[in-house]
């Protein structure tokens, strides 16, 4: 089994798996305690504690260990804003940013908080002036992760992060997904990450909060971790995290230079393989082990479950692929194609025989999702008919309402006009990425008696 979902949990590396083992022989007391047991783990704690602060770039006091990274970034935005509550209640964050920022920022939001999202590229990377302009009086925290979790693209974090600086306003820097890769450039004032993205156990995240930045827990105080993270600490699991961030970061330059070219393969051969593919997320600028292309005319979660059978582990965006129905928030701010999507995420000692068998098992897993769902061939023809078509797709989901269209765009004439009703939400995301796909004409929606119309006009 190829295991290709780094991003969502990384292996455990074997230096942390030594160093969980080897800490729950000597890390099981109360560090806060003076007797000998106490001091051992202190020792532990500290030494953890150090070594984490040295790969992150900041100073040892200035860093908690947090029992995940989403509590990290929780208690991050949730400290900093309460800090800054007298300068205003403005929160800045991308459209892009993991769950857990926008999770936060919406309870900022309900609890009377003013927030602006910045747009993003088609690659997915914000533009640090869109940042600048964003920026008012009463702002009092900006977010933007170091580099993004479904299609790969790092952010100019140093850029936003001089701009900020020059405002005067705080930037927290979301950097699970890079942290392991290496430091985050830029003068940022809190970080936070997440041990299990670099091959750490779970349960066990960082905060760091430069000295200067005005900062206010928030709920019941306790006395350990500075009061920023409550309850006793996971020592074992703290160690371990320690332990294998410094491993993966002795590795890292090596290991980044071998998946950037096995990135690099799936980026260029997958379009040339699979007619109707969409390659995401920026060509240079992005992770190492990191690439995403979405597949017209493909349920992505028959697609998903068709690769895990021929042996590959991989993650979606597809609307498809969720309880929610919705396509994935990251697609949607791209404005790129939803359906059919694949992220594959290569964790560290991937071999290139692995990329190879992916590569010859996709153009017939993905053809053969297709054949069922019965989808058009990419050289398949129609004949001209009326100069108007009317696709009713209402109660169908992705892919279904995109295919239905491709069935009968030849339908019509050159400058005729297909429209597709719709009910499901990915459509006005796909629809548009299709018409760019195809080089056909969006003329844009109009509300219908149910769902939308979607206007399609042929121009080509």
């Amino acid at each position: 089994m190829a295991y290709f979902d780094a991003a969502s949990a990384a292996p455990l590396h074997p230096v942390a798996r030594q160093a969980l083992l080897a800490s729950l022989d000597e890390g099981w007391a109360d560090p806060a305690r003076l007797y000998r047991e106490g001091r051992r783990a202190r020792l532990l704690l500290d030494a953890a504690r150090e070594a984490a602060a040295e790969c992150v770039g900041c100073r040892a006091d200035e860093l908690v260990f947090t029992p995940s990274g989403t509590r990290a970034v929780h208690s991050g935005v949730a400290g900093a804003l309460a800090g800054r509550r007298r300068v205003g209640r403005h929160l800045i964050v991308s459209a892009v940013e993991h769950s857990s920022v926008l999770h936060a920022a919406e309870a900022h939001e309900a609890d009377g908080g003013s927030l602006t999202q910045v747009g993003v590229d088609r690659t997915g990377a914000v533009d640090p002036a869109a940042y600048a302009a964003a920026l008012r009086e009463d702002t009092a925290l900006a977010c933007l992760q170091s580099a993004n979790h479904e299609v790969g693209t790092e952010q100019p974090v140093t850029e936003v992060a001089e701009a900020c600086r020059a405002a005067g306003v705080p930037l927290l820097v979301d950097a699970a997904q890079s942290l392991g890769w290496g430091r985050v450039e830029g003068d940022w004032s809190l970080l936070t990450g997440s041990a299990h993205k670099w091959g750490g156990p779970s349960g066990v995240g960082v905060l760091a909060v430069r000295k200067g930045v005005r900062f206010a827990p928030q709920g019941p105080g306790d006395e350990r971790e500075s009061g920023r993270a409550p309850g006793f600490e996971n020592l074992p699991a703290i160690v371990a995290a320690a332990a294998s961030l410094r491993a993966v970061r002795a590795e890292a330059a090596a290991e980044a230079a071998r998946l950037r070219e096995l990135t690099e393969r799936i980026r260029a051969r997958v379009p040339a393989l699979v007619p109707d593919v969409e390659v995401v997320g920026d060509p240079a600028r992005r992770l190492p082990g990191v690439v995403t292309f979405s597949c017209l005319y493909v349920d992505g979660e028959t697609l998903l479950h068709e690769l895990d059978r021929a042996g590959f582990s991989v993650s979606s965006g597809s609307s498809c692929t969720s309880s929610t129905l919705t396509p994935s928030h990251v697609l949607r701010a791209m404005g790129v194609l939803s359906e059919g999507n694949v992220r594959v995420s290569l964790p560290p000692g991937t071999v290139a025989e692995d990329v190879e068998r992916f590569l010859e098992v996709l153009p017939g897993t993905v053809a053969a999702v297709r054949e069922k769902l019965g989808a058009p061939a990419a050289t398949e023809t129609v004949r001209a008919a009326g100069p108007d078509l009317v696709v009713d797709a209402l109660g169908r989901r992705c892919p279904i309402p995109v295919i239905e269209l491709a069935k009968v765009i030849g339908d019509v004439p050159v400058g005729g006009t297909v429209r597709v009703l719709s009910d499901d939400e990915a459509a006005r995301l796909d629809i548009p990425a299709w018409c760019e796909m195809r080089g056909q004409e969006y003329a844009g929606e109009e509300p219908a008696e149910k769902g939308t119309a979607y206007l399609v006009r042929r121009v080509s």
